[in-house]
């Protein structure tokens, strides 16, 4: 016994079709608005009095193409700095994270440095820290001072740090209370009860906004060239100050933005994956 090819039905075959035309419609529809608006900023701002001076001002090919190797060896300097801001953040904020949600008596004094810590670096300006660790800790000439660039990382992994515990201790106190009572029935420890059963399910809802931060910290260690670390934002600066021409601040904003397209591609999966898991999708 063969089985029968599946045949559908004639009103099925309408509903394909029909939804058929319909994506096609939505895509063209959608490519003409964008293309008009596209059309509309064009003429808006090619159209303006002050065009011509802007564009020699700002997008000057001949300086683009003379400032871009070394606005390219700067943001070498960026991405390293990056990653390992972004991995010391990670590993502060879940540290000062699990300290906060201690519990008993005995812990008050932990729990109170880490909120302290948190409200501080969650209120002060990145720049002002900036500041403060890559000017003021250097003018106190301590024996094995560490070099600017590290100062500047230790600014920026102290600032997301608090950020960062905050989004941390958001998952930790998702999980419902129930599931640490079972756990602590079933003999484990609160070590073994927050490595094993809080820990994953409270990085893997709080992932999205995590990624996030790790988004806006990807901008902000261009900060770090206002210490003197020549990144991707001071070559810019040095080519600008050679030229009297403000191009190479735009190529550096444009590999700004074309570092941060990756990053914010993965946020955008990993927040539509945990909607649809919520959702039961």
């Amino acid at each position: 016994m063969t089985l029968r090819e599946h045949v559908p039905s004639e009103a099925q075959v309408r509903r394909t079709a029909y939804r058929r035309r319909q994506t096609v419609y939505s895509v063209l529809v959608a490519a003409s608005s964008t293309a008009a608006l596209g059309m509309l900023l064009v003429i808006a701002v090619t159209g303006a009095p002050g065009w011509d001076r802007v564009r020699q001002s700002f997008l000057d090919p001949a300086i683009a193409r003379d400032a871009l190797p070394a606005v390219l060896s700067g943001l070498w300097l960026n991405v390293r700095l990056l990653v390992c801001c972004a991995a010391g953040a990670l590993v502060l904020g879940l540290v000062i994270s699990v300290l906060r949600t201690l519990r008993g008596p005995i812990f008050f004094p932990v729990r109170a440095l880490a909120a302290g810590y948190t409200y501080t670096f969650r209120g002060l300006p990145l720049i002002i820290v900036l500041y403060l660790l890559t000017l003021g800790v250097p003018g106190l000439r301590l024996q094995g001072m560490p070099p600017v660039l590290v100062l500047g990382g230790l600014a920026l992994v102290l600032t997301y740090g608090g950020y960062l515990a905050e989004v941390f201790r958001a998952g930790i106190e998702s999980v419902h209370p129930s599931q640490l009572a079972a756990a602590r029935s079933l003999g484990l420890t609160y070590r073994q009860t927050m490595r094993h059963v809080v820990l994953p399910q409270a990085v893997r809802r709080v992932a999205p906004p995590l990624l996030n931060d790790v988004v806006a910290l990807q901008k902000d260690v261009g900060l770090v060239s206002l210490a003197g670390p020549i990144d991707a934002v001071r070559a810019a600066q040095i080519a600008t100050a050679q030229s009297f021409n403000y191009t190479p601040y735009i190529v550096a904003g444009v590999l700004f933005v074309l570092l941060a397209i990756p990053l914010i591609a993965v946020t955008d999966w990993v927040t539509l994956r945990a909607a649809r898991r919520q959702s039961g999708g």
